[in-house]
Parts: C-alpha cells; sequence; structure tokens
C-alpha cells in the first residue's frame, strides 16, 4: 500500500489600493495595509493558528509517525513580519518539532519561470535565504508558483540543485498512468517529480464540506481506506492551508477530521512521509513527459488563470518589461516594490472567465470587478516608471559628478 505525503501552500498576496489615474506621480505608496493586515489576521484566527496548534500537537504525540510539509511564500512571511509575529511564532515552533519540511518557490509567489530566467533565479534564492533565516532550514524540493510545471522547469530545477520538484498530475500529460508512483522527467538525470493526486486532494481541499457531495459526510476512516486501497509508491495530497478553517468552516467538522486523520493513516496501514522522504525512498520509475505548462489552477489547469485575456498578457507584460532597467539601477526598495507587483494574484484578479472557474476568481478577489484590478494595477506600474525614471537620472548625475571629479583631480596632478 501506498505512502502519504501532506504539503500544504501558505500565501498571502500584498494588495494594491484603489490607485486612480490622478495619484501617478503624486502618491508613491500603493499598498492597502489595512486590507491585508485584516485579510491576514481573520485567516491567521480562523486558519493558521488553529491549525499549527492541532498540527504541533498531532506530531508531538506521534513522535515521528506523522510528518507533513509546508510551503510558505516570502510574501506571507513579510505581512506575518510586519502585522502578526505571534502567527509567524507559531509557523516556527511547528517546524522546529522537526518533522515539518519547508519548500522552496519562488519569494514573490510570481510567474517569473514563463517570463525571465535571471529573474526566477533571483526570486528562488531570495526565497531560499529567507526560509533558511527565518526557520533554520535548507529546502531540498521545488515547488513552482501554483504548481506551474514542464519538462523545462523540471531541468531548472535540477541544475538548481534540488533533489525532487512538484506538480499537478494533469490529465492530458499522464497518458493514462498513475500520480502515486515518483516520475522523471526526460533529459533529467538526478531530480524527481511529485505529482499531486487531484482527486483525493480535492476531496479534502474542496469537497470535503459539500453536503451535495456523494460522499458526504466525509471520515477518517473512509478516506484512509481510499489511500491504502490505491496503487503505487506514495499518494500526494497537496493543497491550501487555507482549506483549513478558511475555505473549509470550523463547523463543516474539518478541524476534528484532521484531527483524527493522522491515526487513521496509520492504523489503516500506510506510513505519512515528507516529499524529501519520497524522494529518497522511491526511484524516479517512470518518464512523465509533460512539454506544455501545467498549473493546479482553473479547469484548464494551465496558464490561462492569469494569462488568459488581453489586460492579464498586457499587464505581465509591462511588468517584465522593465526588469533589464530596475535591475539596472540597484536600488533595493525599487527592486522589492517591482518584484512584488509580479505576484501572480494580480493577475488572477483579472481574469474574465465565467462559470465555475469565474466564481472562484470572484471569491478571492479584493477589487469590484478584474477591470479595476487591471486599471489599479497599470496605474501603479505608470507611477512606478516615474520613480524608476528619477532613480535613473539620479544615478546618472552621480556618475556625471563623479567623473567631473576625476577629471579635476587627473588635472590637478598634472599641474
Amino acid at each position: 500500500m501506498p505512502d502519504v505525503c501532506l504539503y500544504l501552500q501558505v500565501h498571502q498576496p500584498n494588495r494594491l489600493i484603489p490607485y486612480d489615474f490622478f495619484r501617478i506621480g503624486e502618491h508613491a505608496f500603493y499598498e492597502d495595509d489595512g486590507m491585508n493586515a485584516g485579510i491576514l489576521n481573520k485567516v491567521a484566527e480562523k486558519c493558521y493558528l488553529p491549525a499549527n496548534r492541532m498540527f504541533k500537537q498531532l506530531l508531538e504525540e506521534h513522535q515521528g509517525r506523522f510528518r507533513m510539509a509546508l510551503s510558505i511564500s516570502g510574501m506571507v512571511i513579510e505581512q506575518m513580519e510586519r502585522y502578526r509575529p505571534d502567527v509567524l511564532e507559531s509557523f516556527q515552533e511547528l517546524i522546529a518539532t522537526g518533522s515539518v519540511e519547508i519548500l522552496a518557490e519562488t519569494y514573490y509567489h510570481s510567474l517569473a519561470f514563463v517570463h525571465s530566467n535571471r529573474e526566477f533565479e533571483r526570486q528562488v534564492q531570495l526565497h531560499l535565504d529567507k526560509v533558511e533565516d527565518v526557520f533554520s532550514v535548507r529546502p531540498r524540493v521545488f515547488r513552482n508558483t501554483e504548481l506551474i510545471y514542464n519538462n523545462a522547469i523540471a531541468a531548472k530545477a535540477e541544475t538548481m540543485g534540488f533533489d525532487g520538484v512538484i506538480a499537478e498530475a494533469v490529465e492530458r500529460t499522464m497518458m493514462g498512468q498513475s500520480p502515486n508512483f515518483l516520475y522523471r522527467a526526460p533529459d533529467t538525470a538526478r531530480v524527481k517529480t511529485l505529482l499531486r493526486n487531484i482527486g483525493l486532494s480535492d476531496d479534502l481541499g474542496f469537497r470535503f464540506s459539500d453536503k451535495n457531495w456523494c460522499e458526504y459526510p466525509l471520515t477518517p476512516e473512509k478516506f484512509a481506506s481510499w489511500i491504502v486501497n490505491s496503487p503505487g509508491d506514495v499518494v500526494n495530497l497537496f493543497m491550501d492551508y487555507e482549506s483549513i478553517g478558511e475555505h473549509q468552516w470550523k463547523d463543516s467538522g474539518v478541524f476534528e477530521f484532521w484531527q483524527a486523520l493522522p491515526e487513521a493513516i496509520i492504523e489503516a496501514g500506510s506510513q505519512w512521509v515528507t516529499p524529501s522522504e519520497a524522494v529518497d525512498l522511491y526511484r524516479a520509475s517512470r518518464v512523465y513527459d509533460c512539454q506544455f505548462i501545467t498549473s493546479w489552477a482553473d479547469e484548464e489547469r494551465d496558464l490561462s488563470a492569469w494569462m488568459g485575456n488581453v489586460m492579464q498578457q498586457e499587464a505581465i507584460a509591462k511588468v517584465h518589461r522593465l526588469e533589464e532597467a530596475v535591475l539596472a539601477v540597484k536600488d533595493p526598495d525599487l527592486t522589492h516594490t517591482w518584484a512584488k507587483m509580479q505576484t501572480s494574484d494580480h493577475f488572477y484578479w483579472m481574469s474574465t472567465k465565467g462559470g465555475t472557474d469565474g466564481s472562484v476568481h470572484s471569491y478571492f478577489t479584493p477589487y469590484p470587478s478584474p477591470y479595476d484590478a487591471y486599471i489599479y494595477f497599470m496605474n501603479v506600474l505608470a507611477d512606478l516608471q516615474i520613480h524608476l525614471r528619477r532613480a535613473q537620472e539620479k544615478e546618472d548625475a552621480a556618475a556625471a559628478s563623479a567623473g567631473l571629479d576625476d577629471q579635476r583631480t587627473s588635472e590637478s596632478k598634472k599641474g
């Protein structure tokens, strides 16, 4: 029977103020601190704090028999440092148990790999450094933003020294294979790919509280029986942390379910492993040839959640066109502000999809419409470009002044 690998994603974006045209050139602060703090506080009280307490207790009680992994974006770490250091401390305590693995990702939860190899590498290194500084661990497994993946990303993860990479088991690329094995991408020699079991993950992340679901109510024992009767080496349960207490509310029984699940899995005969342990335990027995970019977002499971309409495409192209100029001025604050504008949520909120996917986009957006999200974003970029030009002019003036001083010094010596 297969092992069980649990990974939970923790992320909060920085939401923009309603930045209208008349603020351009006049107002250099872009983020809605009140909204960002308010949402973090709400999610902390409903999910992060109670879930961290629960998992810490479970990890200590099971003394290594229950294990899990987290991926925590640089954006949410910054928010916790600023608004809720007690929440960050609760994550530190969880990781200090020794039974929680931290995964690497892009610091800004961005789509950088799709647009810039240099910026992607910079952001991954920033995240590695931040995780080591805050949690005193060095990740071995890479998880790209929203599980964005293809063969090239697997190869890149290998060249960056990772042992494993996380991906979505998208049906059109699986060719009938099971997600419950470790895979190898073509043209890679060492890195292993762990694929999310979509059905079982979404049973917990989405369907758990759906009273119209044919399996409602789901019990730990029933779910454990599904696990142990699955084929393969390891069942990968990957989902948002916020599905515990935030998306699935407390009164749904979600905390009671998770409280009992570790022991139910163990009693059924399976064991819990972290992604790195799965990489160490099992060989990559099959090739997963994913030539096209996939993700875990929306029904299409591609890039359309962020790049599916002209507004999204224009916005993301514009922010990345600034890369060379921004990095050239070597202004840390300007670079950080520009990089935060790459966070994938900005483009997600611009989606104009309908149906179920559209409802999910609408649930998460802080703005009245995708058009407002686009307008505020583009106005902020226009103002950021003004600050970039000023920084360039200041740098040019400093260089000219230094050159003049050198000339005077040279003439003085000749005299």
